[in-house]
This record gives C-alpha cells, structure tokens and sequence, in this order.
C-alpha cells in the first residue's frame, strides 16, 4: 500500500505539471486558434496580433538558433523523403484550399526547422558552407524585412552603395589598385564563375553578343581535374559546348601541373582550337587545394589567355595574414570568384565575381531597357548596377556581408579563418596518430578539408574500403554530420570540412570516436548476425 500511495501521488504530481503546462500553452497560443494570416497587418487593427506573431515566431528562432549552439543536441532529426512526404506528427507538405490559421503557421515553422538539419552545430562538418553568425543571420532578417531590389539606386540607394564599398575591398584584399576593379554579387560561385566565362568570351569576341557563335572559332577552356564542375556547366550553358573543357592533370595533392597546362594549350592550337581562358582553383572543394597562380599566370600570360581564380572555397584566406601566401599571384587574375559565405561565414548566399577590367561587365551585359534604366533620371545613373547583371531581379546579399565585417573587422575575419584551419591540422594530427584511421594523402591539409579512411581491425592490411552502413548509421544517429564521395581510382572516403568557428578540438575527438563506435558496433551485429 505504501509504494502505490507513493506511485499515486508521483502520478497526481506529475498530472499537476501537465495541466500547468497545458493552461500556459493555451494562453500563449489562444490569441492564434482563431486568427489567420488577414487578421496581421495590413488589415486595420492588425498591429497587436502583429506583433504577437512575430513574438512567437522570433521565440521559434531563438530556440533553434540557442539549440543549433548546444553539443547534446542533434544536429539533424533524419527521416527518409517518403517519411517527410506522408506526413510527422501534424507536419504536412500539401498545400490548403483554406486559409489555416496562426497557431498552425508557427507549429509549421517549429517542424521545418525540427526536420531540417542545424548546419550551425559545431559537428556539423558536411559542406564547405557552416556556422551561424548571429550578426549575420541579422542582416539577412533585416534583408527580408526591406525586400527590395538591387538593379537600380532609385530602389535601393544604401545597399547598392554597400556592394560598391564591399566589391571595392575585396578588390584591393585581392591586389588591384583604385583605378582596375569591377564586381556584382552572384547568386553562388557556380554563376559568379559563368560571369568569368561569359566575360572572356566576349572580351576576344565582341560580337557574340549580337551574332552568336556562329561565326565564332572552336572556342577551348582549361581547369584542372579537381576543380568544380560549375566550368563545364559554364561552357554547356554558353554554347561553348562541355566537351571544349579540358581536364589538366593534377600532382597527387590536387594541384594543377603547370607543365600539363601548357602542353594542352599547345596541342588544343595544334588542333586548330582557339583558346581562350584557364581557371585556376585556390581551394578545391574535395582536397582543399591551391593551384600555383603565379605560374600559372606567366603561362596565360605567353599564350594571351583570360586567367580566372576560383576561389570560392579558398578565397576566405585572403582575409589572414598567415594563410593568404597560398593564393600568391591571385592579383595577376582577370577576374575572381569569392563566396564570403563558405570560409568567412557569412548566412547563405554570398558570392561575387570580381572583374579586373573596369566597364567590361557593362559592355558584355548592358541592353539598356529603357522602362527601368532611363538616361534622364535626377541622380547619377552609374550606380543603376542592374544593367552589368545577366539578372534583372537581384537579391540584396550584400547588408549581411557589411555588418559581419563591421562587427568583426579585417583582423576577426583573419582569426576566424586561423581557428578553422587550426582545428583542421589537429584533426589531421589525431588521425595520424590512430590505426583506426588512415589519410587519403600525408601531406598537411593546406585548407580545412580532411580526407580520410575509416579502417576496421579486421581490414587494417588492406587496401582501404568505405562502409556505407557506417555512413548511414551516423545519419540515423544524427550526432554529427561529415560528407563522403570517391576521388578518381580512390573508392568513397571521408572528408571533413571544418569553417563553422563555433567548432572546436573537443567536436574533432567527437566526430572520430562517433565513427569508431559506429564502426565497432556495425562489426558486431554482423558478427552476430553470422
């Protein structure tokens, strides 16, 4: 009698703290159960329920944002696409032929954040892209809430003049002077690098801006074999055709050999192709690795050909003092690509496409209509930026960018980029270190990627294998997060990315010995099961 008195009254206690929570809830979420979205501005009298609203909605945020922090939460809830599809806990994807009202818009809100995955987590290591700078995510609420256009001035007078400081900067980080330098922020480095492509072909060919290819030359690029594939996307996109793409050899770290450049350039001539443009990578986005662009540039240089930098992944090293020797020669390029949102942090997106010759963005993209770029406007119609653009409608990336370096300056940047890197050789040293593990290459990673091999006891005299229930388990476990994929004769391995500076040394000895454990416990239910 004594323990169910005491299992009674834990009970009762317990019934207690859920009706309290229950009522709390209720009066939180009544102002909801019957509003919809036309009881918020502009309707009259909507400026209280506005601001209710956007009081739980901001709570949503912050809960999420403080969680994303939190090392004992997951970094993501997985559930297949079919899961997603059919419906979780309320969560629903079709869309109503009624309006549905407040209360199920913010349940909405908690549960497409509950089932996305918090690429701000510190053990978040999948993408080249990570983190959540809190001023950053700042500016780019602050962007939504403007929601303007950045084709003219008349529209958006003070982002537009950020963009000019920001684009003036970054020019002279890269090495141009004042009187060389021109810029347009990119939706990502897959079109900031079409631009470069783009630019070079008119800039030999003027006339295929009204003409076409038609009466143009066998047009080649060059690239290396690990650069990004958004150069061949460029050259199918642009008529140049894929196949005038061609793959130069890489040094087994991932550099290109100048060596092999040249010898392509002379046999592409040999074979009556005319080349136009080489892309040097500083930061492959497997390997991390720096092409040399000093020589890289003398060889463009002999054979008269548009040198373009990727450095969206590596152009972040710019920014520090002990690491931005790697992109030595980058100011000899003709234009370059740079996305502050991988390596600088910066909330998705933000990239630019920095062009040396001033005016020739204009050149190759101006068609002057005249219902949005009139000639006679009262103001100074150079900053009408819309016409250097292949867009017309332009996102503003630009104020988020401004205020992150406003609040951390040139020298935070720098040391954000350090930290990163840092973290990445301690990752490389551990790995060393252990016989569980082994390097895809020896050599210290000259960026944050590492790539490696998990090798289990019974495999540690062979040649190395990539477990895919290793990889799936740790999706399933949702602790941490790390890409995978197979690199020319090099079957799947692992490679860890690390640009998100809430990452430290303690998230590093965590992401190995998660994959240990999976790994140990995958060989014993397969031990079990035989």
């Amino acid at each position: 009698m004594f323990a169910e008195k005491i299992l009674f009254d834990s009970f009762q206690n317990n019934w207690q703290k859920i009706i309290q929570k229950l009522m709390q809830f209720f009066l939180i979420m009544s102002p909801y159960l019957f509003c919809s979205s036309l009881d918020l501005l502009p309707a009259l009298s909507g400026e209280e329920s506005t601001k209710c609203f956007f009081q739980e909605l901001v709570n949503i945020l912050l809960n999420y944002v403080s969680a994303s922090f939190r090392r004992n939460s997951k970094v993501l809830d997985f559930h297949h696409p079919h899961q997603l599809k059919e419906g979780l806990e309320g969560f629903r994807l079709e869309l109503p032929d009624q309006p549905e009202n407040l209360e199920q818009l913010l349940v909405d809100c908690r549960d497409t954040l509950k089932y996305g995955i918090k690429t701000g987590h510190p053990r978040f290591f999948n993408q080249l892209s990570s983190g959540l700078d809190v001023i950053g995510l700042a500016g780019e609420w602050l962007t939504s809430t403007a929601n303007t256009n950045m084709f003219t001035y008349e529209v958006s007078p003070v982002f537009i003049l950020m963009e000019e400081v920001l684009l003036r900067k970054m020019q002279e980080i890269v090495g141009w002077s004042e009187e060389m330098g021109d810029g347009i922020f990119c939706p990502g480095g897959t079109i900031s690098n079409l631009y470069s492509v783009h630019l070079a072909r008119y800039y030999f060919f003027p006339e295929v801006k009204t003409k076409g290819m038609t009466d143009l030359p066998r047009l080649t690029l060059f690239t290396s074999a690990h650069s990004h594939y958004s150069v061949k996307k460029s050259a199918a996109v642009l008529g140049i055709g894929s196949e005038n793409v061609v793959v130069v050899k890489c040094d087994d770290r991932g550099r290109m050999i100048p060596a092999e450049l040249e010898y392509s350039i002379i046999t592409a001539k040999d074979k009556g192709c005319v080349p136009i443009y080489v892309n040097a990578t500083a930061g492959t986005t497997v390997y991390g690795a720096f092409d040399p662009i000093r020589v890289i540039a003398d060889i463009c240089e002999r054979h008269r050909l548009w040198l373009h930098v990727d450095a969206a992944w590596g152009g972040g090293l710019l920014m520090s003092k002990r690491h931005r020797m790697k992109l030595e020669g980058i100011e000899r390029a003709w234009s370059v690509t740079w996305n502050p949102h991988k390596m600088m942090g910066a909330p998705l997106q933000c990239s630019a496409i920095l062009v040396k010759k001033k005016g020739l963005l204009q050149e190759c993209n101006q068609l002057c209509a005249e219902y949005l770029f009139q000639t006679d406007k009262h103001y100074d119609t150079s900053y009408d930026t819309g016409d250097k653009t292949i867009q017309c409608g332009r996102h503003v990336d630009v104020f988020k960018l401004w205020l992150m370096w406003k609040a951390k300056g040139l020298e935070g940047f720098g040391s954000q980029v350090n930290k990163c890197l840092e973290n990445a050789e301690y990752l490389f040293n551990k790995i060393k270190q252990r016989p569980d593990f082994e390097l895809v290459f020896n050599s210290k990673p000259e960026h944050s990627n590492v790539c490696f091999w998990y090798i289990p006891p019974s495999l540690r005299n062979m040649p190395p294998v990539h477990n895919v229930q290793l990889y799936s388990q740790m999706m399933e476990n949702g602790m941490t997060m790390i890409g995978y994929q197979p690199l020319g004769d090099k079957v799947n391995f692992f490679r860890c990315v690390i640009s998100n500076p809430a990452t430290q040394t303690e998230d590093v000895d965590f992401l190995l010995e998660e994959i240990a454990r999976i790994g140990q416990d995958i060989k014993l239910q397969l031990t079990e099961t035989n």
